[in-house]
Order: structure tokens, then sequence, then C-alpha cells
């Protein structure tokens, strides 16, 4: 096992590399920098304003835009420049943000409790719900509890996150005003008692994890009631009823143990995910400021550090926990080898 995992590790530098190099190569190479912007917004204090001064303002002193590029690292060679942030990554040094003049790691620190807090909620309602509801699913296969369950939860994995959070938002926000419209706590959130906060806190969150659980917990479901099947179908079973045994001793007993292997192999990737996948429109849908909106603000503004060092830190998650999956076979299933 050891050597599987070394070899694992080994291929994750090529993995992050690629990675970075096509990301490096798309950000530094689009219209729209740091520095053209910094040169768009002078011309627009020097023309004072209106879109006529604009386009006829005078240009920015030469000497101004070297200081920026020097400033902003761009005025070095691109390849010189990516070695140079590889080199960083290497020590885990992310650079600093040009808009928050701040470390991206301090940055990445700050937003992550709002992430974790949403990723948490959905992790574990979506496994709640879909856990027993494909169980039942598998007992009733074929009656009318099936059909109309897995009508609903399609129809539920179908509709995409941010479109039911914006129509959770209009209708339980906006009409009926039941729900907060934005932010993860009200403003006189240190005001409040331990209760009050936890209500506040409740109230807040339940809009964007309904957006996030409805559509998340489709797949889980339908592959517990899928390997819950193939178990039921296999001779032990046939051979633990011949027995005598009670269809609940059968079912808890020798199936569930089975049939949750591939459900417990799945559970880093799914823990994981469950903060990052849809966080980004969630969080911008319902001003939530975590990683996702971070991101999205990064992007729109050209903070290349921001949106590198956030890269290298979500596939360096994803390559480990892809790794822990793996390996929780051979954890889940001793059957199974490396070989």
């Amino acid at each position: 096992m050891f050597s599987y995992i070394l070899k694992r590790i080994l291929l994750m530098l090529p993995t992050l590399f690629g990675v970075l190099l096509i990301t490096f190569v798309v950000t530094q190479f689009v219209p729209g920098g740091p520095v053209e912007q910094y040169m768009a917004e002078a011309r627009r204090v020097q023309g004072g304003g209106d879109a006529s001064a604009y386009r006829g303002g005078q240009g920015v002193d030469p000497r101004r835009i070297e200081q920026i590029k020097k400033l902003y690292g761009f005025d070095k060679p691109p390849a010189e420049r990516f070695w140079q942030m590889l080199g960083q990554y290497a020590r885990f040094d992310l650079g600093r943000s040009f808009m928050h003049n701040k470390p991206v790691s301090q940055l990445i620190i700050e937003k992550l409790p709002v992430s974790i807090s949403l990723g948490l909620w959905t992790f574990f309602i979506s496994y709640l719900i879909a856990v027993p509801l494909g169980v039942a699913k598998a007992v009733r296969a074929g009656s009318r509890f099936d059909f109309i369950t897995t009508l609903l939860v399609l129809v539920g994995y179908a509709i995409p996150g941010f479109v039911l959070g914006l129509a959770l938002l209009v209708v339980f926000g906006g009409h009926f005003q039941w729900f907060p419209l934005r932010g993860l706590t009200s403003s006189n959130w240190d005001e409040l008692s331990w209760g009050a906060r936890i209500a506040d806190y409740l109230w807040h969150i339940t809009l964007p994890v309904t957006a996030m659980v409805l559509g998340s917990f489709a797949v889980t479901t339908m592959l517990t009631k899928n390997s819950f099947l193939e178990e039921i179908r296999k001779q032990y079973v046939l051979t633990a009823r011949a027995k005598g045994l009670t269809e609940r001793r059968v079912l808890w007993k020798h199936v569930f143990r089975n049939a949750l292997i591939p459900i417990l192999t799945g559970f880093p990737a799914a823990f994981i995910g469950a903060f990052f996948t849809g966080s980004l429109l969630i969080e911008t849908l319902f001003s939530l400021d975590g990683l996702g909106l971070l991101s999205y603000e990064s992007i729109i503004r050209r903070d290349y550090p921001v949106v590198l060092g956030a890269l290298f830190v979500f596939t360096l998650i994803g390559l480990i926990t892809k790794l822990i999956s793996d390996l929780s076979y051979v954890w889940a299933d001793p059957r199974v080898k490396f070989d």
C-alpha cells in the first residue's frame, strides 16, 4: 500500500503543474488585467468621469505605468513569473491579493468558515435523507412509493441549485418575507444571546442549504437503492432467509453492511465536494462571504493571486480526497487489492 500511495502522490505533481500552467496562461493573457484597469481608472479620473472625457483624456505617465507593472510583477517575462509562482506554492506561499492587499492564505482562512458551514449542513442533511430513502426504495422497488419518490428526486436533481435558490429568494424571502435575503447572520449578532444567535444563524442558513441539498442527494439516493437491490438478489440473502431469519435482521445485519461499501467509499469526496461544489453561485446569490464569492469577485476584478491561489488549494484538496476515496475501498472491503 505504501508504494501505491507514493505513486499517487508523485502523480499529483504533474496534475498540479498542468492545472496551474493552463490557468496561468489564461489569466495572464486575457485583456482587462490589473494594469489595464488602473490605466482606465486613471484616464477616467483625469477626464472628469464622463464618457467623452474618457475617450479624449490624456494618457497615463509611462513611468507610472512601469511602477504599476513592477508592483503587480508584470515587469518580468511570463515564464519567469510562472516559475516564481511555482516556487512560492512549493513553500505554500500563495502570494498577496491585489484587491484586498492581504496574503491570499489569510483571505482563504477568513472565508473558509462560511463555506465549511454550508458544506457541513449540505453533507449531513443530504446523507440523512438519501440513505434511509434509498433503503426504503429498494425494499419497495416497483411500488407506487418507489415511482413517486424517484420522480421527485429526479425533478429536484434536474433543477439547478442557483435557479432553485433564486425561486426560494423570490417566494420566501421577497414575497412572504419569512427568511432574510442575504448574509449568514443579522447586523445585531453581537448583541444577541447564545440561544438567539443559534436561532438567527439557522434562520439565515435555511434557504441556501435548501437550495444546495435538494439537488445533491439524488445521486446518493439512487446509489443506495441500486446497491441494496444488487445485494438483496445475491445468494447469501436467500440462504439467510431460508434459515428462518427475519426480514429486518437479513436487511440490517447482512445486506446493509455490504450495500454501504460504495456509499462509504464516496464519503470523503462527497464531504469535501459539499464545501466547494455549487458554493460559488449559492454564495453569490445569497451574498454569503465565503470562498465561492471570493473566487467570483477575484475573477471579475482580475485578482490573479487569489484566483490561482484558490485554484491551487482546491486542486490539492481534490487530489488528496480522491486518494482517500480510493484507499477507502480497501478499508471498507478487505477483498479489494491494489495489485
